[in-house]
């Protein structure tokens, strides 16, 4: 199914949004949804697959304007989330809204306001990309042709070309230039990047950042580099809960690797602080991943536990870091 559809009213370009409190403020709709509302939004969200819970009781919210960069293992339970903020799949128990609207009433109408692309999208094979795009521009009001070339220009889409005879990234490329072309309130994106070469996925990613200044953006990916450049939120998921979703600067923020240097060969004391992770000694220099970094108190907790010191140095740790530490620290002995 492609979902692809028009932004009713613009809203001001804006790409610093604070962090939402899972707290919807209810308005006055316009056509079908609320402008005051948070994007995406859940309240104890559960699925069951049998005996397994795909997700698992997960408060959790997109702000409007946000950027937000789903990301989690295989089997975390991403594309059931968004399965499920789609309509696609029921939730066995909680609640899931999409612009204020109940998730479950997600359909027709809605999807004028709403741009979906899978992972594995499904497009008419026989049909020419030039006539994809006409087809789809009578059904959204607010088409954008003007943006809609530039898109065809930008991605160097072929409009004589039929869809079966493009390669895997050049039908992504038609279906985001699609979803973009009708300039949607919210954009929803399962594993975009998925399979593509490096040169496709940094194309698409700029024209994603590009076209879509006036919207929310809600995707999960494995390609933490390419989320790393333009993501404003970022939510881990692992085996159905949350182990973290807040602002991609707040995350950067508070990881360090710390590396103590000593006059003599160091050892690791017990009983280190929970946050200090990945610890280890070689030699004169012990190393570990701050999860909590505070520049003001880490000196002192540091002097406390090691004694003199000839040298600190802090770094700043890449998100595919980060999130080895929080992969390592959510695994637990069965």
């Amino acid at each position: 199914m492609l979902s692809v559809v028009p932004l009713a009213r613009p809203i001001h370009n804006r790409r610093i949004v604070k962090a939402c409190k899972c707290e919807c403020i209810r308005d006055v709709e316009i056509s079908w949804y609320s402008i005051r509302v948070n994007a995406i939004q859940t309240e104890a969200l559960t699925k069951r697959f049998g005996r397994v819970n795909a997700l698992d009781g997960l408060d959790f919210c997109v702000p409007q304007g946000a950027v937000n960069a789903l990301v989690g293992p295989n089997g975390a339970g991403k594309t059931t989330l968004i399965k499920i903020l789609m309509n696609i799949f029921r939730a066995s128990s909680g609640n899931a809204s999409v612009l204020g609207v109940n998730s479950r009433k997600v359909s027709g109408k809605a999807f004028e306001s709403i741009g979906y692309v899978s992972e594995n999208q499904q497009l008419p094979g026989w049909m020419r990309v030039g006539s994809f795009l006409a087809y789809l521009r009578p059904f959204y009001p607010t088409w954008d042709n003007q943006l809609e070339t530039q898109l065809v220009q930008s991605l160097d889409l072929p409009l004589d070309r039929k869809l079966k005879q493009l390669s895997r990234g050049m039908r992504m490329k038609a279906a985001l230039a699609s979803a973009l072309a009708f300039r949607p309130k919210l954009i929803v994106l399962d594993e975009p990047f998925s399979g593509l070469d490096p040169m496709v996925r940094d194309e698409l990613g700029k024209a994603l950042l590009e076209r879509a200044a006036n919207s929310t953006v809600f995707l999960s990916s494995h390609d933490l580099a390419e989320i790393e450049d333009f993501a404003t939120h970022i939510a881990y998921l692992d085996s159905g809960r949350f182990q973290v979703s807040e602002e991609m600067a707040s995350l950067n923020a508070r990881f360090r690797e710390v590396a103590l240097t000593f006059d003599v060969p160091a050892a690791v004391p017990p009983n280190l602080p929970a946050n200090w992770h990945q610890t280890s000694a070689s030699g004169s220099v012990v190393r570990f991943v701050d999860s909590a970094f505070n520049p003001e108190s880490i000196r002192g907790e540091i002097a406390q536990r090691f004694g003199p010191v000839s040298d600190v140095t802090f770094s700043r740790v890449s998100l595919r870091a980060i999130f080895l530490v929080l992969a390592k620290g959510s695994r637990r002995p069965s």
